[in-house]
């Protein structure tokens, strides 16, 4: 969900919309022009209205399902550029695709707030990302041409989390939804906390990136080394005191909780989610950095109340959000020896929406789909963890740099 400093920007652009730089791919007709565009904004129930653009395929030939995402991030250029990647297999199977910037952000009016919190049930006129998204896929369906009542959801790590939002009170016509990497807990977990350490460079820049504009706003550091800038900031109320001045609410927010409090556990989904009313895959990265903890953890807490089999998980060889790359061959220097990203949009992610979206085609995956390295290949079960066939074994750090299933002798030397 976070990225460090401006890459959250360079993450999108080259990671999402990577494109071969040949001359043959420079020249060849962009997939986006087969498509009419139109913008629009869309009012929500307390008067706001949030900037939205859909493209409907300019030949159509029968009614389609929408396929919508939201983000804080900016949406201008995402569909150009993300039909020859993250999007060309929804775009060779044939829908119409929606985008929107949340509250507050870029075109859309309104204050923006970090993970808003769920509303008040008992307040009509309160809203969420919930509600947000419940009001434009209303107005989707009844105002976008040739779009055929049903409406899916996808989005990776803050985009995820407005995916998981939207589940909590779905509109009749979200029929998909696919959360890649949303955070599930701030403190336990995900992004700005590992197991309750924090990440000071880590939330300082992001704070700074969305709270300080409603556009992506990079802090500007003086020197080159920003780890000798932390250390010469000293203690944490420098931060606000000499740079902030009260501005930043996710700041005050990291600075006034230290501890596992009522504020995290009120975001943390453990506590917010509600029994599925939509099929839901969640998806995850073995080497997420990110939001490795979220997927799992919101699959986990789902799965106790899935008595209709809406509940699916994936799993693959990657780090955050690179289900999105090219290929997902490669992870450094190590190689899984098959296109494990290409596999998941077109094997999993692809056939998932055409089932439930389009109904047809089978959806015979099992409940868990996972890449096991080593072996190099994806592996299904009907339950994660799996109940058979399983032994939970512990790994040893050694010396010089080895693992070993052996426990170590505790007489030996530690270094």
């Amino acid at each position: 969900m976070k990225t460090h400093q401006s890459l959250i920007v360079n993450y999108f652009l080259a990671t999402f919309f990577l494109c071969s730089t040949s001359l043959h791919a420079q020249n060849a007709p962009n997939p986006a022009d087969a498509f009419d565009k139109t913008t629009t904004m869309i009012s929500m129930r307390d008067g706001v209205k949030l900037y939205t653009e859909y493209f409907v395929p300019k030949e159509i030939k029968q009614p389609l399902p929408i396929i919508f995402m939201r983000t804080p991030y900016g949406i201008s250029g995402w569909f150009e550029r993300g039909t020859g990647s993250f999007l060309k297999e929804l775009v060779d199977e044939g829908y119409i695709f929606a985008f929107q910037d949340i509250r507050g952000r870029f075109k859309s009016q309104g204050q923006f707030v970090m993970q808003r919190p769920p509303r008040h049930q008992t307040d009509s006129r309160s809203v969420d990302e919930g509600t947000d998204t419940y009001d434009t896929i209303d107005w989707l369906v009844k105002n976008v041409p040739h779009n055929n009542g049903r409406v899916g959801m996808f989005g990776t790590s803050y985009d995820g989390w407005l995916v998981v939002m939207a589940l909590l009170k779905p509109h009749p016509a979200l029929k998909a939804a696919c959360e890649q990497a949303t955070p599930a807990d701030m403190f336990l977990g995900d992004d700005f906390h590992h197991n309750g350490a924090f990440r000071l460079s880590y939330g300082f820049e992001y704070a700074y990136e969305l709270e300080s504009s409603n556009e992506n706003a990079n802090f500007k550091f003086d020197r080159y080394d920003t780890y000798e800038w932390y250390l010469k900031l000293g203690a944490l109320s420098n931060a606000d005191a000499k740079y902030f001045h009260g501005r930043l609410p996710t700041w005050n927010n990291f600075v006034n909780h230290p501890n596992y409090d009522s504020f995290w556990k009120g975001e943390a989904l453990d506590y917010q989610l509600k029994p599925l009313a939509v099929p839901t895959m969640h998806v995850g990265g073995w080497w997420d950095q990110e939001d490795f903890y979220g997927p799992l953890r919101a699959y986990e807490v789902l799965e106790k109340t899935d008595t209709n089999h809406l509940n699916y998980i994936v799993v693959g060889p990657w780090n955050h959000g690179g289900w999105e790359r090219r290929d997902g061959d490669k992870l450094g220097n190590v190689d899984f020896g098959m296109p494990t990203s290409k596999y998941f949009r077109e094997k999993i992610r692809a056939p998932w929406f055409t089932h439930f979206l389009k109904e047809k085609g089978d959806w015979n995956q099992l409940e868990a789909i996972t890449f096991e390295t080593g072996l190099n290949q994806w592996m299904s079960y009907d339950s994660w963890p799996p109940r058979k066939d399983i032994t939970m074994r512990k790994l040893y750090f050694r010396n010089a740099g080895q693992l070993s299933f052996e426990l170590p002798n505790e007489n030996g030397p530690r270094k």
